[in-house]
């Protein structure tokens, strides 16, 4: 599998072009998926000034493979809000995406959701509403392996 190395100056100038195209929908908050989408919604409420930044979790890795079952967990009471932009890095096969988005219109039919990632898979089972790039390689966040625990002698 093809493999490409996502650095901070790409995502720098791939989190702006994001933020561009997503800010038309005018978000009431953001919800990131955790991990993946941690550290763009960071950059992306920085940029748009968001104050009501929320996390969701889902593992469906570990690491670098993908899981039997899809776990989603920790989600937060969004009920107030009309607007939420969902952050996450990529979307992969799109299972885990399309279990949150069936959990949070369940528990909030009066809220519009929208997905914003960096890239997204073309055989993926849902497009992303805002995305920069499309691709079949495997990408390799910065954020994943920049910084390791080093293993204690």
């Amino acid at each position: 599998m093809n493999k490409l190395y996502y650095s901070y100056e790409m995502c720098k100038e791939d989190t702006q072009k994001l933020v561009d195209i997503s800010k038309s929908f005018k978000a009431d908050a953001f919800l990131s998926i955790a991990r993946g989408g941690l550290t763009l919604s960071h950059l992306m409420s920085q940029a748009l000034n968001q104050r009501n930044v929320f996390t969701i979790n889902s593992i469906s890795y570990d690491r670098k493979n993908q899981k039997d079952s899809i776990e989603i967990f920790n989600i937060p009471d969004l009920k107030s809000y009309k607007k939420v932009l969902i952050i996450d890095d990529i979307v992969d096969s799109g299972k885990t995406m399309i279990e949150v988005f069936k959990i949070l219109n369940e528990k909030f039919p009066n809220t519009e959701f929208k997905l914003a990632t960096l890239f997204y898979k073309k055989t993926a089972l849902i497009k992303p509403d805002f995305y920069i790039k499309q691709t079949d390689m495997w990408i390799e966040f910065f954020w994943e392996v920049d910084i390791q625990i080093k293993e204690e002698r």
